[in-house]
């Protein structure tokens, strides 16, 4: 049950002693303020990091050829490495259970050109996969299926800007652009987070590259995701057995660093992981190092406040107040200073990240901000906080006796 008279007497004590309660709130405040900074600051990096990687998939497994740089089973250095559709066959059948998606690439510019509107793009030649490792978002109609890579068919999907550039009158959808002289009919068109770069883009089958530009079966370059059930260590060691596979299908000598070249994301993904795994441990240490120094102050400070309040705990306790009852005085002041105080100085954290947000992406810290988990998280933490920290004193206190208290000074 509510009682009003001991919440009345509790704020009675507060406003009566306005300088140690203030100073009481201070400890708690700052710890929950640096608190809150530093992991806002820490969450900025995140964020930082998770924009890198943003437009693409994390697992990705780029495979770019080369030239050889070492003579090997009787071939001479400087044999320029040509991948074909027979290699990227090969990839998915020798590591199929691997592999989630897989596409070529055949890099192409175009002077593309719609009614009397021109301009000039580079041309992406694409497997279906390829949608889900760029994370191509379709604003309108559809991707690169395989009945366009089985019937050849002329089709493209434009980046956003490239309909802005060439259809500013009208939308891109079903007509036919001009590329370099060859019509192609638009059936979509793309979003990319990855910026105006991205958007400025044109796919089409990379089946109907090979027949229009070259009449071959050439490949510039395979890039596959990894199976994301595997762990980093079984990614990278995916890739190591990737590279020496490939080595050997094109008779490149092993310490040949040039003629086949892949980079593996699992190795920037992990030192990421780690860097923001050690800097969370970090500042967990720091702020839990905070706030129990601040509950240590305001358990000090509460011991003091017994001590000045003796002759008054004996006082009760002689007209009968229970020992329960004192506890529950010392201990409800001590949890209500270290909540308000630990609130204020949470919400001044959040404000000084918020001020301070557009200025940091200087130095690679984006939108630092703490989460409503946190916040919630913090306010329970508060309250056990100042509960621990009035506690010992009031326990201290509920055992005084009346006789020594009204004999103190």
């Amino acid at each position: 049950m509510f009682d009003l008279d001991l919440w009345r007497e509790i704020f009675q004590s507060i406003n009566k002693n306005r300088t140690r309660s203030l100073l009481s709130g201070f400890t708690v405040a700052f710890a929950i303020l640096l608190f809150a900074i530093l992991f806002g600051i820490a969450n900025g990096l995140k964020n930082t990091f998770k924009e890198a990687f943003g437009d693409d998939a994390t697992n990705v497994i780029f495979i770019n050829s080369g030239t050889t740089t070492q003579a090997n089973k009787g071939l001479q250095a400087g044999r320029k490495i040509q991948f074909k559709n027979e290699d990227f066959d090969f990839i998915k059948d020798e590591f199929g259970e691997k592999v989630e998606f897989i596409t070529g690439r055949i890099y192409r510019n175009v002077n593309a050109s719609y009614r009397s509107e021109k301009n000039s793009y580079s041309v992406r030649a694409v497997h279906p996969d390829h949608q889900f490792l760029e994370k191509t978002k379709i604003r309108e109609g559809r991707y690169i299926n395989q009945n366009d890579l089985n019937n050849l068919t002329k089709v493209v999907i434009i980046g956003r800007l490239v309909e802005e550039d060439l259809f500013s009158k009208t939308t891109a959808m079903g007509k036919y652009i001009n590329l370099s002289g060859i019509p192609y009919k638009v059936v979509g068109v793309f979003t990319d987070d990855g910026g105006d770069n991205e958007e400025r883009l044109i796919y089409m089958p990379i089946s109907t590259a090979q027949q229009v530009y070259g009449n071959n079966d050439y490949i510039d370059q395979i890039n596959l995701s990894y199976n994301p059930e595997l762990n980093y260590d079984q990614a990278l060691a995916f890739g190591n057995d990737l590279t020496r596979e490939l080595k050997k299908r094109f008779s490149v000598a092993t310490s040949d660093q040039r003629a086949i070249r892949i980079f593996n994301l699992a190795e920037s993904s992990k030192r990421v992981d780690m860097m923001t795994f050690s800097l969370t441990v970090i500042i967990l240490v720091i702020g839990f190092g905070t706030l129990v120094a601040g509950v240590v102050g305001i358990s000090n400070i509460m011991i003091f406040i017994v001590k000045e309040r003796t002759k008054e705990i004996g006082i009760r306790k002689a007209l009968g107040a229970s020992p329960r009852s004192i506890v529950s005085i010392i201990l409800i002041e001590s949890i209500l200073i270290t909540a308000i105080a630990g609130y204020v100085g949470l919400l001044v954290g959040i404000g000084v990240l918020e001020l301070a947000g557009p200025s940091l992406e200087a130095y690679f810290i984006k939108d630092p901000g703490v989460s409503n988990s946190l916040v919630f998280g913090a306010t329970i933490t508060l309250i056990i906080a100042g509960g621990i920290a009035g506690y010992v004193p009031a326990k201290k206190a509920s055992q005084i006796k009346p006789i020594v208290a009204l004999r103190n000074d």
